[in-house]
């Protein structure tokens, strides 16, 4: 059976934009705090987040691993009402879309004229 996921930021106390340098020292700060022999699962735990935040690569996949909560509204979004009225541009935009009012092209059209 696989090993749970732990968040290496929550694991070490640090957020998730620390620098290098921060990441070293929780990580040292926590180790001194629980060394192999008295905490042995607690210090492997440490030791997995380390390794997967000091390498720029693996760091960048634990973030991408991490789920972050999608960010609520300010407020919620009303539905636009549907303006059902009818104004005499929105007919004549209609006809010329639909008839060739508008055309100005009608060479295709002539005809020699025969008598």
């Amino acid at each position: 059976m696989s090993e749970p996921y732990y968040d290496p930021y929550e694991v070490l106390g640090l957020a998730r934009a620390a620098p290098a340098d921060e990441i070293k020292r929780a990580y040292f700060a926590m180790v001194r705090a629980n060394p192999p022999e008295r905490n042995p699962e607690q210090f492997k735990r440490i030791r997995a987040a380390y390794e997967r935040l000091r390498d720029p690569a693996q760091r960048l996949e634990a973030d991408m691993l991490l789920l972050q909560p999608w960010p609520e509204p300010a407020r919620r979004k009303r539905s636009p009402k549907l303006d059902l009225g009818l104004s005499p541009a929105d007919v004549l935009a209609a006809l010329r879309a639909l008839t060739d009012l508008d055309r100005t092209d009608w060479r295709e059209q002539y005809e020699k004229v025969q008598l």
